[in-house]
């Protein structure tokens, strides 16, 4: 424990040597004194947690990196922060790359307040201590990509470890989760912690072995007590100890508010030695002995590659549901491509269509197999990609393209609403485009408030203002306008923040970038992963069927949204179109400005997340 004075700036910074036992700096701040500054360097990807207590008056922290060094902390630099109200704790739980950051503590107004700050980092391990825990990587193929796994080694891996979680008289460790990320997380839990309550949002980094981890190692399987994992599967799991409880409920938290639960979704409950942990959106859980796997992996043979899934966690919320057949799935698009023989691309499931308007003539590549690949390819099928949904119905209907039988946006709603209407199905539309309004149309979104909701994009221009008719979000809360976001990399191979607005003009080339603005809902995935298919525009079908890594576009995003909703819908088909978009907006990932924002929306949706808050609605009636 310290009371040094800490720096009142960046470049005046108290610097101190980070490590996984706690320590705390304890100082005041004030209006004559209102910031404090402390620097720390963290030399491997690393577990951060951070505490703020003892607070007599309303203060707040934040974590900061000075990415161009010029030592002002920029607002785009603060990569977490914590502001609390009153003299509550302020936490800060994140995963931190190698490099150096700072910690500002400031009051909220006119506060002034001594402070106790506790901090501590824990190198992340996610591979196996042992040939028991051996991290499972599976088989891989001859001739397959490389695969990286990222991980860490060194003496805290073992001993330093196990002496701080057997050490009674070290300092608590802080675990509690104020900003996750949307890479592979750990989250550490150790038997004085004082916060048991962990969410995952989203791990692009699953495909190459990453895991938003749990990890428990500071005990066995024997001190576990009781298993509550929200519709898990314990038939199919093998468990050290047969005497733990198992049960499949999940619990009702509000991780916002713990009193009136106005958020709460169903969290997974693991109790060992007396504690009840909360969590939710982990792919794995790591005890001393075994680990337990959460996440639906299937066999398709690019899964690993479709990074817009697990930045999304779509493979933890096919442990609820991967679709059902009360929700519709309509797409107005392109046609499909079909082969000399009439069949489509071979990883598409049946599909339904109107009349005999289902042929993609618009250009030498079928835009409606991307689409439809991206929300519905057949799944686990030991071939290409997985779907988002594996089981609700597609409709498809061409309405792009010279076709003298291709349908107008109003005709192509109203047939899917009629065919949804007679088969008692809840509706998601899918308009990957732009153009085609009507007041017909309008008039349909405003007539179908409850059992129809909309994803359409919002354009590729790179301009504050959304195209028609994604602007018809700001009407309808029916209707969701999707902009798109980047991956780790952008089509060039330039690195990325996952979940950045796709913007190529300030790459120095004058390509495409995602239409933003007033009305704008989420920003989604795009260059990704999905079903491919060509012809020679001469030709009256298609000749060449195969899959596509660079899925492009806010035509790309949109499907990402819609297969979600689908899913949230499949759990709770009670809910009205209305409360899906206001589940996802609620259980997003928020980008950019904190809330709400005309660039990012209320950020990316989070399927995990969404189907726990849908659940919630349907078993506790809230």
């Amino acid at each position: 424990m310290s009371s040094d004075l800490a720096g009142n700036s960046l470049n005046t910074a108290r610097s101190f040597t980070i490590t996984t036992n706690s320590q705390i700096f304890t100082d005041k701040i004030s209006l004559k004194d209102p910031n404090d500054y402390y620097k720390f360097t963290v030399e491997c990807r690393s577990s951060f947690q951070l505490a703020l207590t003892g607070l007599k008056a309303n203060a707040n922290v934040q974590l900061i990196q000075d990415g161009n060094g010029n030592g002002i902390a920029d607002r785009r630099e603060v990569i977490a922060s914590s502001q609390r109200s009153g003299n509550k704790a302020e936490l800060i739980d994140t995963t931190l790359e190698a490099g150096t950051y700072y910690i500002r503590v400031y009051p909220k107004d006119k506060a002034k307040t001594k402070y106790d700050l506790s901090v501590c980092a824990t190198p992340i391990d996610n591979a196996g201590n042992t040939l028991d825990t051996a991290y499972a990587i599976g088989s891989i193929p001859i001739n397959s990509e490389a695969i990286t796994y990222r991980d860490w080694v060194g003496n805290s891996d073992s001993s330093e470890e196990q002496g701080l979680a057997n050490n009674s008289n070290s300092t608590p460790a802080i675990s509690a989760i104020n900003q996750p990320t949307l890479r592979a997380d750990t989250f550490t839990y150790l038997p004085d912690s004082i916060q048991t309550v962990f969410s995952g949002k989203g791990n692009i980094d699953f495909g190459s072995g990453g895991r938003d981890l749990l990890d428990l190692s500071a005990f066995s399987s024997a001190q576990v007590q009781e298993l509550n994992f929200a519709n898990f599967d314990f038939t199919k799991f093998s468990f050290a100890n047969t005497n733990a409880t198992t049960r499949n409920q999940g619990v009702l938290y509000d991780p916002y508010d713990i009193v009136n639960l106005s958020q709460a979704r169903v969290f997974d409950a693991i109790t060992v030695d007396g504690k009840q942990i909360l969590f939710e959106s982990i792919d794995t859980i790591k005890l001393s002995d075994t680990v337990i796997d959460l996440s639906v992996i299937p066999n398709d043979a690019l899964f690993n590659q479709q990074w817009n899934l697990h930045v999304m966690d779509v493979h933890k919320a096919w442990r609820f549901t991967t679709g059902s057949d009360h929700v519709l799935i309509g797409i107005e698009d392109t046609g499909l491509a079909f082969d000399l023989n009439g069949n489509i691309h071979s990883d598409l499931r049946t599909t339904n269509v109107i009349n005999s308007n289902s042929f993609d003539e618009w250009s030498y590549f079928s835009h409606g197999t991307l689409v439809q690949g991206a929300i519905a390819a057949t799944s686990n099928n030991d071939i290409g990609i997985a779907g988002i949904n594996w089981n609700s119905q597609v409709m498809h209907i061409d309405v792009v393209g010279t076709n003298p039988d291709d349908d107008d946006l109003a005709g192509a709603t109203q047939a899917l609403i009629d065919w949804a209407n007679s088969q008692s199905k809840t509706l998601v539309i899918n308009l990957s485009l732009s153009g085609g309004y009507s007041e017909r149309f309008e008039q349909l979104i405003a007539n179908n408030q409850n059992n129809v909701l909309f994803a359409i994009a919002t354009g590729n221009d790179n301009q504050n203002a959304i195209s028609s008719p994604a602007d018809l979000a700001n009407k309808y809360e029916n209707v969701i306008a999707v902009g798109a976001c980047w991956g780790t990399k952008d089509y060039y191979g330039n690195l990325k923040t996952p979940g950045t607005r796709v913007d190529y003009g300030r790459e120095g080339v004058q390509w495409w970038g995602s239409n933003y603005g007033t009305g704008l809902t989420f920003v989604a995935p795009s260059e990704y992963a999905s079903t491919h298919a060509t012809r020679n525009e001469s030709e009256p079908f298609y000749n060449y069927f195969d899959y596509t890594s660079y899925f492009n576009g806010t035509s790309a995003s949109t499907p990402n949204i819609t297969g979600v909703a689908s899913l949230v819908w499949s759990v709770n088909r009670g809910l009205t179109a209305k409360q899906i978009r206001e589940i996802l907006a609620e259980t997003a990932y928020d980008l950019g400005d904190p809330g709400y924002d005309t660039v990012y929306g209320y950020g990316i949706v989070n399927a995990d997340a969404a189907i726990r808050r849908s659940l919630a609605h349907k078993n506790y009636e809230l």
